[in-house]
């Protein structure tokens, strides 16, 4: 994320409309990367968005119609394990499509 207004609204737009059940706001981040042949160097927010496979989609949709980025970074990371009454509260928050 640019800025923390975009994490903020990307954060609220997913929680608000069910997609994900929590979004940490992670600020203090510099990405270096490669774009259109020359290194860049920004500071950025990493949102880490905790949902479901099914709602993967819609999330990636809703940070595609927010974000001023050309290129958002939009990962899925697995879960391998987890307390398993904060992943009952996850499903349960999530409404699936």
């Amino acid at each position: 994320m640019p800025d923390l207004t975009i994490a903020r609204q990307i954060s609220q737009v997913v929680v608000e409309k069910n997609l994900a059940a929590c979004v940490n706001i992670v600020p203090g981040l510099e990405s270096v990367y490669r774009w259109q042949g020359e290194v860049q160097h920004d500071a950025e927010y990493l949102l880490i968005i905790k949902t479901t496979d099914l709602r993967f989609k819609s999330i990636e949709d809703e940070i595609i119609r927010i974000h001023p980025y050309q290129l958002p970074e939009i990962i899925a990371l697995p879960v391998v394990a987890g307390n398993e009454k904060y992943l009952q509260w996850i499903r349960g928050d999530v409404h699936e499509a």
